[in-house]
């Protein structure tokens, strides 16, 4: 039987791979990225365990007898009570591009406003805004008539900016999709008073007025949390895709008037955190560089399938601009607006493209009526500041490590009730944990802790039995404030505030997937933790050195690090026996990671083209296939031999 074409319909948040099937057997194919397995005999898949469900695939029967696998089309909900386009007038519609992903529509007398984030840092202390958003953008957020915010990404869902909006107008209605892990789990704690909030199906016209009304959809990959939305106005379509690597499952309106989609990539730690193995500047550059043309050629072709009148690329406008995160900007190269508006142009020469500053309008109906027409946009004076060059870091960062004195870090028990409140285990995973400085470097004053999933223990060597290790070095303030707060593990790996080191080299889906989507909406109840610490003990004694060799336990007393100070240099393995490099083979991916030379997300249309892919890990309880050796030298204690002490 001959297969003519296949695709798959999943992925992780650091990607997945589309037409990646090959023949594996005479009577079974295989996705060469996640290892689904379809017997083309019985048409029944094989997945691996404890990984994504590969979507069922409609099968054809071809004239020439081959076989061709196809997904099923989805409905489409636009469709509902179609409306024919009414001429508009100039000045009707105005578009607006403030900051990244936030745009303002003027829609007849209606505003309406996407993703404002205007102030502050995204992901705990890692994105900050590329683009001065215009001086009187909050003033225009807080006129707005509706806002809609994608999704619980915080450069996107911006708890800075809706503060102050919150401040002088709570009551401003703001409309969010009906997702699994609810946009605003984290409303009640931010302590951010918004009064009119609005969750609505996905795929149903909410009719603002008689001339406009919105539609908001799901993304396919990652339906918990990400949506896009069609906006339409007399007639009139413009379709946001924001972050959606397959936005209402690969199924869009064509010929809208105006798209807009993200373009950068870089949204992943993945791989300029990782460290160890291949790991090292030259192989990340590479890997890198292709993800990025992946990214550029899926985004052209996807914008040339649709065939919109304009396009515009935004939603990639950050930076890692803290003065410790320079490695990160040098290293996590990103695609530019203009070199994908330029690929356009070539591959789709009738599409007009646009690529604003902050402050600049496109006039949509002088724009429709004559694309050529340069007056259809209006670019910001030249006195207008585009970049930013300062942004208040240590009020942001002073907010994150004030967490570093909380009474809870007095208690080593605080682990065993972190991880009891996370809820994951059952899964063959050994995760070492180290509290950092700012350069990752292991803080003598820091927790470094073995976290065993598969029955949830904290021991204080690794085990015996095969099984996974990860480890993960975290900036302290970060890490306790997310530990104190029950905020997601998103803050430190997209937002590069962690770094990592894998045994074997490969992506538990699992693991990430719950720390990062999965975990509790409301935080945990330290005021009852502290209340049975104070009523059974004294703050504990400094734990003991975890001892990461499963051959032989650490016996020596608690010691500090004596050994000279190691440079910053980001691909170093963590080295928790000195004698074993990290060999562990390479794998995968978004939000979570991997070494596959194909995408950190989707680079063909069926991936997200955001983050790098992973290969998930097929065998939960894969043997580490090269051992670590204890150290047998007294007078050179391993790098990171630091007690847990506070």
């Amino acid at each position: 039987m001959l297969l003519k074409h296949a695709r798959t319909n999943a992925s992780t948040k650091e990607g997945c791979s589309s037409r990646t099937w090959k023949t594996w057997t005479g009577r079974t194919v295989k996705c060469t990225k996640h290892n689904w397995k379809l017997n083309v005999s019985t048409m029944k898949y094989v997945n691996p365990p404890d990984s994504f469900l590969q979507d069922e695939l409609e099968v054809e029967i071809l004239n020439d007898g081959g076989l061709q696998l196809v997904e099923l089309s989805p409905v489409d909900p636009w469709l509902a009570d179609p409306r024919e386009p009414v001429e508009l007038q100039e000045g009707e519609v105005k578009v607006m591009y403030l900051t990244h992903a936030c745009m303002e529509l003027q829609l007849g007398q209606s505003r309406f406003m996407f993703d404002p984030w205007l102030k502050g840092p995204a992901f705990a202390r890692g994105w900050w805004l590329l683009h001065e958003p215009p001086a009187d953008s909050l003033d225009r957020l807080c006129a707005a008539d509706l806002i809609y915010i994608s999704h619980m990404h915080s450069d996107h869902l911006s708890y800075p900016t809706l503060k102050d909006l919150s401040e002088r107008r709570p009551d401003v209605p703001i409309y969010v999709g009906d997702t699994s892990r609810p946009v605003f789990w984290y409303l009640e704690q931010s302590q951010v008073k918004l009064t009119n909030i609005n969750v609505v199906p996905f795929g149903v016209w909410q009719n603002i007025n008689k001339d406009l009304r919105f539609m908001i959809l799901m993304d396919g990959v990652h339906p918990e949390m990400d949506t896009c939305i069609i906006v339409e106005y007399k007639g009139h379509m413009i379709l946001n895709t924001v972050d959606c690597t397959r936005p209402n499952g690969g199924r869009l309106p064509q010929n809208v008037d105006l798209m807009l989609s993200d373009f950068a990539g870089g949204a992943s730690g993945f791989p300029v955190t990782f460290s160890g193995g291949k790991y090292s500047d030259s192989w990340k550059a590479e890997f890198i560089r292709n993800e990025r043309k992946k990214l550029l050629n899926y985004k052209a072709a996807l914008v040339k399938s649709l065939q919109p009148k304009i396009y515009c690329p935004f939603a990639g406008y950050f930076v890692e601009a803290h003065p410790s995160d320079r490695y990160i900007k040098d290293t996590n190269a990103k695609n530019s607006a203009e070199d994908l508006n330029a690929l356009i142009n070539k591959v789709a020469p009738d599409i007009k493209t646009w690529t604003p500053k902050p402050g600049a309008v496109l006039d949509l109906g002088l724009a429709l009526r004559d694309l050529t027409n340069s007056e259809a946009i209006t670019n910001p004076p030249a006195s207008a500041k585009i970049y930013k060059d300062s942004w208040d870091f240590n009020l942001y960062v002073d907010e994150l490590n004030s967490a570093i004195s909380s009474d809870i870090f007095k208690h080593q028990n605080w682990t065993q009730f972190y991880y009891n409140w996370a809820g994951f285990q059952n899964y063959n995973l050994v995760v070492r944990v180290i509290e950092t400085d700012d350069n990752f470097e292991p803080l003598t004053v820091g927790y470094d802790y073995l976290v065993d999933f598969l029955d949830l223990s904290f021991p204080t060597k690794r085990p015996d039995r095969e099984h996974s290790y990860v480890e993960i070095k975290n900036r302290i303030g970060v890490m306790r404030y997310l530990v104190l707060h029950g905020r997601l593990w998103d803050d430190l790996y997209i937002g590069f505030q962690n770094y990592i080191s894998r045994d074997p080299d490969i992506y538990h889906f699992k693991f990430w997937n719950h720390f990062q989507t999965e975990l509790p909406v409301h935080r945990p109840d330290w005021d009852q933790f502290l209340l049975q610490e104070t009523s059974t003990q004294q703050p504990d004694t400094p734990l003991e050195q975890p001892d990461t060799s499963p051959e032989q336990p650490d016996t020596s007393p608690e010691q500090p690090d004596t050994s000279p100070e190691q440079p910053d240099t980001p691909t170093e393995q963590p080295d928790t026996s000195p004698e074993q490099p990290d060999t562990s083979p390479e794998q995968p991916d978004t939000s979570p990671e991997q070494p596959d030379t194909s995408p950190e997300q989707p680079d063909t249309p069926a991936e997200r083209p955001d983050t790098p892919t992973e290969q998930p890990d097929t065998s939960p309880e894969q043997p580490d296939t090269s051992p670590e050796q204890p150290d047998t030298s007294p007078e050179q204690p391993q790098p990171w031999s630091y007690c847990v002490v506070l």
